[in-house]
């Protein structure tokens, strides 16, 4: 039954990543399951967002963390987030427009979002980082350089699903155009 209700979830994740406002059938047509099997693990839309939104929380989070925690060198530690975020694919897309929709009503005082503002507050101290060597240019804010990150995940994305790069030179390139991006 929890391989069900997973593989609904991965499925609603990818749908709702292409079009936010999909159909449960394109759901459940993705997950190869009825609609009635879909609604025996969710009672509505509402709450398969809220079990997305979990889902790519704590699968982001912790390859996020883990590329974060696998070196002290700044520029090793930015490739390898960007390798976790191309790794997390759909997820890390979805996640990251979900929480800049100007509907999502951010609040420090909101767990969720206090654990999104710890991940980036070191994802930017990364940026401050290669900043202060000299690597970044410091007229690059951290915002851009977070959104142009975004920008290469979800294009990297979109190159595997139409099959446009091959699979083993999709993190190539997704670092090459991402370090060429912010002046590396």
């Amino acid at each position: 039954m929890q391989d069900t209700q997973q593989h609904i979830v991965e499925a609603a994740i990818l749908v709702f990543n292409e079009d936010y406002s999909a159909p449960l059938e394109k759901v459940a047509e993705k997950a190869a399951v009825t609609r009635r099997t879909l609604h025996r693990y969710f009672k509505g839309r509402e709450e398969l967002l809220t079990c997305c939104e979990q889902e790519m929380r704590r699968s982001c989070n912790l390859a996020m963390t883990a590329a974060l925690d696998s070196s002290d060198d700044p520029l090793t530690q930015l490739e390898r987030m960007l390798y976790a975020g191309v790794d997390c694919g759909a997820k890390y897309s979805f996640f990251s427009k979900l929480h800049t929709r100007p509907e999502h009503s951010h609040s420090a005082h909101n767990a969720e979002c206090a654990e999104y503002d710890a991940m980036f507050s070191r994802y930017r101290a990364v940026i401050a980082k290669l900043q202060q060597q000299g690597a970044i240019s410091p007229h690059i804010t951290a915002e851009w350089v977070m959104m142009l990150f975004s920008g290469v995940v979800a294009a990297t994305i979109n190159a595997d699903s139409f099959g446009a790069v091959a699979k083993n030179s999709l993190k190539q390139f997704a670092w090459f155009s991402f370090s060429k991006g912010i002046g590396l």
